[in-house]
């Protein structure tokens, strides 16, 4: 895993070159979905244990959406569950929704005996049930959206990030902080804060433009076990 800065020489991707690289990874290298998904987790998982490495039972609050950002979150848990930590998992969404390799990884979850929680975004109040379930975690996990969000996000969207915002602990964002449109680095409404972001592969267009910071917090480049052809 890499720290990026702005002028670090890297690779830099847009939201069609990430879709074109996964393509190439699953479609043509044949490394399955449900492997990158695992690379990806795991290398969030070794970031939030490094930086609460001082901190005595750890809790963390994941919030998952229903796409792939959500199922990184469950990779996630489940490696800090087996390094000891306490973790509480919360799906924002429509459950039904989970398809794929985040189905797969939230039922092993399940099987290990992880309890799940559920955000009903239909039901008012999504800030207070924010902070309820964030209670005494030291850090909040974002892995709502991925680099795929487009247009203004909904009002309930809004909420829920303004809410993880407004927590006052350190967030780590999965690939990319939630609500950061991916090649502009704008915000679609509103945008997670983030402490740290782990993205995959490569750095996002989003992360370059200096105003981006404020959100994306420190930049880590973390390897899925294969790599894009470098600029």
């Amino acid at each position: 895993m890499e720290k990026y800065w702005p002028g670090k020489k890297c690779v830099v991707m847009t939201r069609e070159e990430v879709r074109g690289f996964d393509s190439w990874a699953i479609n043509e290298v044949g490394a399955a979905g449900v492997v990158l998904m695992e690379n990806a987790g795991r290398s969030w998982a070794e970031l939030i244990k490094e930086k609460l490495s001082g901190v005595k039972e750890a809790k963390i609050c994941i919030f998952c959406g229903t796409g792939n950002n959500g199922g990184d979150g469950y990779v996630i848990a489940r490696h800090l569950l087996n390094s000891g930590f306490k973790v509480i998992v919360v799906i924002c969404g429509d459950r039904e929704k989970i398809k794929g390799d985040a189905k797969t990884n939230l039922e092993i979850l399940e099987r290990l005996g992880q309890p799940i929680e559920q955000l009903d975004l239909s039901g008012g109040d999504i800030e207070k049930r924010v902070e309820k379930f964030c209670g005494d975690a030291d850090m909040v996990v974002d892995g709502l959206f991925g680099t795929g969000l487009r247009g203004e996000l909904s009002d309930e969207y809004e909420r829920l990030i303004e809410g993880i915002n407004s927590q006052g602990r350190p967030i780590l964002a999965v690939d990319i902080p939630s609500g950061l449109e991916c090649d502009s680095g704008k915000t679609l409404g509103a945008a997670v804060k983030a402490s740290y972001t782990v993205t995959f592969a490569a750095v996002k267009k989003g992360f370059t433009p200096a105003e981006a910071a404020k959100y994306t917090g420190d930049v880590f480049v973390a390897s899925i076990g294969v790599e894009p052809t470098s600029n």
